[in-house]
């Protein structure tokens, strides 16, 4: 028996054309294709604790980091385990469960950073 592809939009009249990762329009496009910034030598990173739309969990968020992929999956699972936290990568952040934001500011300090919040 044949695969079944599932269809896709390709071109819409409405949005013009399509980005085939995320669907968005191409020029609106936010997807990692050709957007993966270099590691800077000095990195700032801001943090904050959010707890707006999470059902009253909290987060706590580490903010305006480079926008590469393999540096902020390796970045939130050194960051998982010295906290012993699940957590997530969003765009350019990185989201740990829980109210960790000393912890967190302690193990960015040690790694040199420059850490704002």
């Amino acid at each position: 028996m044949a695969k079944v592809k599932k269809a896709r939009t390709v071109f819409s009249t409405e949005l013009g054309r399509v980005c085939p990762r995320c669907g968005w329009p191409e020029k609106k496009c936010s997807c990692a294709i050709g957007s993966q910034e270099s590691v800077p030598d000095r990195v700032v990173a801001r943090l904050r604790i959010e707890k707006a739309g999470r059902k009253g969990k909290t987060v706590t968020v580490v903010d305006s980091l480079p926008r590469n992929q393999d540096f902020l999956k390796a970045l939130a699972k050194e960051l998982k385990k010295a906290c012993g936290a699940g957590g997530t990568v969003v765009e350019n952040r990185v989201e740990i469960q829980g109210d960790r934001l000393e912890r967190l500011r302690e193990i960015l300090r040690a790694k040199g950073w420059t850490v704002k919040g």
